[in-house]
């Protein structure tokens, strides 16, 4: 892509800061003979003046969202890991840089897709897609760019190829397949639920965990009592609407796929009300910051999550350098997210450039076949695969616990149960 042809442009040669600025932002927008977000001059800031810059796009919820807690610490896991990749030679001859093209949506679909269409001309990829509906909504126009992208969603799409195009990297499980795992765990370690409510955001994130549940309650003899549409609070105001239908289906179990705030709300209203079971949740629904909400006791007491990652104190060689790429302990989880969902695209970076094939359609087609490695801090597929392979992947399960980092800790790595084999899936659990 080349910029339109400026009259006059032979008379910026008297003004040397104006035309110093002209190329500075030509090579942020990898117009150096490369093609978008590559550029021959080192990335801003950069220790390594004989390497150039990939410049990879970020849009995520980094403030003022439902998820901005999650979201924040999911772009300080990523900024650890490409830091680290930077400092330990880069890739191809080049540096990383996932700061100068990112973008504050708040999860909100409008400011998604005008971020995309600001930082599109001038990245390679995308580092970060944060939202599930957000990252559909711009499948088209990804499609058209040839532009490749990490989500921050579990959907179960992405580990398709008929859904997802070959354009969005994932690592770990689903939604879909979380709530199967998380069931399992759950009937070996506290009680084989029979009859399950299922609170969720409408839309593919509560569908798809929504849809796993439901699959799992089919394969083993379970009901679903109740599946219950919410929204972030700031959207429908509060949880009282849900609460009430719960506690009108008298359910044994509580599923929950909402975010932290309608989490705590949740629980906290139905222990008061005198429910007696237990809640299983997704790994957005739980921040640190729940363990100083008056829901504390009752979370600490009955509530699970779950994530696809090894903890912040795992054994993994991929915890370990998540451990020692920081000086402090992160505000919650979503800093080893971060750092683990970022392996696919460092890998098929890595690819494209042993390929010599650092554009946008060059990456697409290096993703055919490609097999990451996470180094076991998460599972990743084959990208590009028809389907994935369920037999690889693991859930570690949390308790709330004040006393322990990011408050929560594990008491189940590397779970996997016994219904997921037995369900036979061959495409996504939701649709578009």
């Amino acid at each position: 892509m080349a910029f339109p042809r400026r009259r006059g442009l032979r008379r910026v040669a008297v003004i040397p800061a104006v035309a110093g600025l002209v190329l500075a932002a030509a090579c942020s927008a990898g117009e150096s003979g490369h093609g978008p977000g590559v550029s021959s001059q080192p990335c801003p800031g950069s220790a390594h003046p004989d390497r150039g810059c990939l410049y990879l796009g970020v849009l995520s919820d980094l403030a003022d969202g439902p998820f901005s807690p999650l979201g924040s610490s999911m772009n300080e896991g990523q900024l650890a890991f490409w830091k680290q990749v930077n400092e330990s030679g880069g890739i191809g001859g080049y540096d990383i840089d996932i700061t100068t093209h990112s973008r504050n949506t708040s999860l909100d679909p409008g400011r998604h897709r005008s971020g995309y269409l600001e930082i599109e001309p001038h990245v390679l990829a995308l580092a970060m897609s944060f939202g599930t509906s957000q990252t559909i909504a711009m499948l088209n126009q990804m499609d058209a760019d040839d532009m490749v992208s990490t989500a921050a969603t579990q959907w179960s799409g992405w580990n398709y190829r008929s859904a997802d195009r070959n354009l969005v990297l994932s690592a770990g499980y689903s939604y879909c397949t979380e709530a199967v795992m998380g069931l399992d765990w759950f009937a070996e370690n506290h009680y084989a639920p029979t009859n399950i409510a299922v609170v969720s955001y409408r839309g593919n994130y509560g569908g798809d965990y929504a849809s796993g549940a439901l699959k799992w309650a089919l394969a083993n003899g379970a009901t679903i009592a109740d599946r219950i549409d919410t929204g972030p609070n700031g959207e429908v105001g509060n949880q009282d609407g849900p609460v009430q239908e719960v506690l009108a289906a008298d359910p044994d179990l509580v599923m929950l796929a909402t975010g932290p705030a309608e989490t705590a709300e949740i629980v906290g209203k139905l222990v008061r009300a005198g429910f007696t079971g237990r809640f299983l949740g997704s790994l957005p629904t739980w921040n640190a910051a729940l363990n100083q909400t008056p829901a504390a006791p009752a979370l600490a007491a009955r509530y699970n999550y779950m994530t696809p990652v090894d903890s912040w104190t795992g054994d993994s060689v991929g915890a370990q350098k998540a451990r020692n790429a920081t000086d402090h302990e992160p505000s919650n989880f979503g800093y080893s997210l971060g750092w683990a969902i970022s392996y696919p695209l460092k890998a098929l970076l890595t690819e494209a450039a042993e390929r010599g094939e650092l554009t946008r359609a060059g990456l697409r087609r290096a993703a055919e076949g490609l097999k990451p490695d996470g180094e076991g801090i998460v599972a990743i597929h084959p990208v590009g695969s028809d389907a994935p392979d369920l037999s690889k992947e693991w859930t570690v399960v949390f308790q709330p616990d004040d006393s322990a980092p990011m408050g929560a800790r594990p008491v189940a790595v590397g779970y996997q149960g016994s219904t997921l084999p037995r369900l036979g899936l061959h495409e996504p659990c939701t649709r578009l």
